[in-house]
């Protein structure tokens, strides 16, 4: 299964370098059809590791093929609280993990690291999510 690795500085322009990271690569997979979405994903992700894994680089994880009609999508930062689904949102903030919920099926969730990818940190958390098929092996 292919990987690709992506480092997101703490700066305003990385959720949308690695929305187009993402996008670029699934295209270039012939996975188009799952490109919009694990953009949107990546971009909340992206986002959520800029602003609460504050001044911290964020490292993003994409794995495609294999048995896999699908992605997997993981960012990793130094902050180890986990992410939270809010109650509720204000105009400016709060939708980005339900929308991954949604757009995922609930396939997302997060992991404890011991270290970051990359050697950037001692350790952290990665969240992650899913979107497409797994094929049994054999089938595709």
């Amino acid at each position: 299964m292919p990987e690709y690795t992506l480092c997101c500085p703490s700066l305003d322009t990385s959720p949308r370098v690695a929305r187009d990271f993402v996008a670029s690569v699934l295209r270039s997979q012939r996975l188009g059809d799952l490109a919009d979405d694990a953009a949107l994903c990546t971009s909340e992700l992206v986002t959520n590791a800029c602003v609460h894994a504050k001044g911290a680089d964020a490292v993003l994880r994409l794995a495609v093929g294999g048995c896999l009609a699908a992605v997997r999508v993981t960012v990793y930062d130094e902050d180890l609280r986990p992410p939270a689904m809010g109650e509720g949102y204000d105009g400016e903030s709060g939708r980005g993990l339900w929308l991954v919920d949604t757009l995922t099926n609930g396939r997302w969730g997060t992991e404890l690291t011991a270290a970051a990818p990359l050697g950037h940190s001692p350790g952290g958390k990665g969240v992650w999510f899913e979107l497409g098929v797994v094929r049994p092996a054999g089938i595709g």
